[in-house]
């Protein structure tokens, strides 16, 4: 343990480090979104739907945890862009389905090769690890989010 950490609980430090982790990339996220003309919000629903090809908005917002208002804003503003296309689904025409326009997937690709974006940042990062390092990293990240999903399965139980 670190000088600076004496006294310090394990779950505090680990707090710690996913706080500074976090504030850091939410700097450069910022950057990112502000440098292609989009806000934060706006960004977080591309990057949420482009691995998925497709979303309804309701998963977006589940995903995201972004307010209904603000999800709703930014989906406008991202269709009236062209980055989104946004249609009914056939059998709740309550509910809309989201995808990357071809606009959208060309400007996501472009940020991601962006020089100083959060995507290049990140694999710059990634490259300062060994491969154990980062399998590690990840085997322990995993470990931490599937006890969180386990203990919020317990609290919806009850």
């Amino acid at each position: 343990m670190e000088n600076g950490n004496k006294g310090i609980t394990p779950a505090l430090q680990l707090l710690r480090s996913f706080s500074r982790v976090n504030k850091t990339m939410m700097r450069f996220v910022q950057k990112t979104a502000s440098q292609n003309g989009l806000s934060v919000p706006q960004y977080t629903i591309l990057v949420t739907i482009a691995p998925e090809k497709e979303m309804t908005q309701k998963a977006v917002g589940e995903r995201t945890f972004l307010p209904k208002s603000t999800l709703s804003q930014a989906v406008d503003g991202l269709v009236q862009a062209g980055y989104l296309q946004r249609k009914q689904v056939e059998d709740n025409r309550r509910e809309m389905l989201l995808s990357l326009s071809r606009e959208g997937e060309t400007m996501l690709k472009g940020i991601h090769k962006q020089e100083g974006s959060i995507h290049q940042l990140t694999a710059g990062a990634v490259d300062n690890l060994s491969e154990e390092e980062f399998a590690g990293l990840l085997l322990a990240h995993e470990r931490i989010a599937d006890f969180f999903d386990e203990k919020a399965k317990e609290e919806d139980a009850t």
